[in-house]
């Protein structure tokens, strides 16, 4: 069922960590069955900035090769993952302009019916993370979306609670590169939105 199904994976990263979990999606969607695009969202910040951080930079230089979101990936998925750092408790800039972008196809019903998700990091517990996520939510009503939460679907939230935001993988970045419980987290919601995608998809055939 699921082998049919389109992920496209939208991040936005500064330095790395939203990034890796945006891997870790990728994997838990392939495993799943899911035929995967990873896209970044085009770097808008000021080099001038970029250039007081290091970490910054270096991940600039190390993720060149990830080719651009662009609205074909929305038109050709049956998922959307959107990854984004917390900024102020709201999506960052980066990842609102692609988003803004899409006018077009919302006007022409192009991004209804789709299953959409998200994931994020703050710099500190309790910086935003739950925020951010619900902003993102926002949007996906406007577009008719449906909208799947990890929620406590999995044991490394419900029986060890381990991370537990049922609204999206998160990650605290303050605490250094996401460990193997936020990885696992990413991948098992990768995993479901593809297995709700493919019911979906299965059940409409079917009708």
């Amino acid at each position: 069922m699921s082998d049919s199904v389109n992920v496209s994976i939208i991040y936005y990263s500064a330095t790395g960590t939203v990034h890796a979990l945006a891997q870790a999606a990728v994997e838990g969607a392939e495993k799943a069955g899911a035929q995967v695009r990873l896209r970044k969202v085009p770097e808008t910040t000021p080099q001038e900035v970029i250039n007081l951080r290091q970490e910054w930079v270096q991940h600039l230089a190390d993720t060149a090769d990830v080719e651009l979101a662009s609205h074909d990936d929305l038109e050709w998925a049956d998922v959307v993952l959107f990854g984004t750092p917390t900024r102020f408790g709201n999506p960052a800039s980066q990842l609102r302009v692609f988003m803004e972008s899409t006018g077009p196809l919302w006007f022409q019903g192009k991004l209804a019916g789709k299953v959409y998700s998200a994931f994020t990091a703050s710099n500190t517990a309790h910086g935003g993370q739950e925020s951010t996520l619900l902003a993102l939510g926002n949007t996906f009503y406007h577009w008719g979306g449906i909208i799947v939460p990890p929620g406590y679907t999995d044991p490394i939230q419900l029986i060890q609670f381990q991370s537990g935001n049922p609204y999206g993988s998160s990650h605290v970045a303050g605490a250094g590169a996401p460990g193997e419980v936020q990885l696992q987290a990413a991948r098992h919601q990768a995993r479901r939105t593809v297995e709700i995608a493919g019911a979906l998809k299965a059940g409409r055939a079917a009708a």
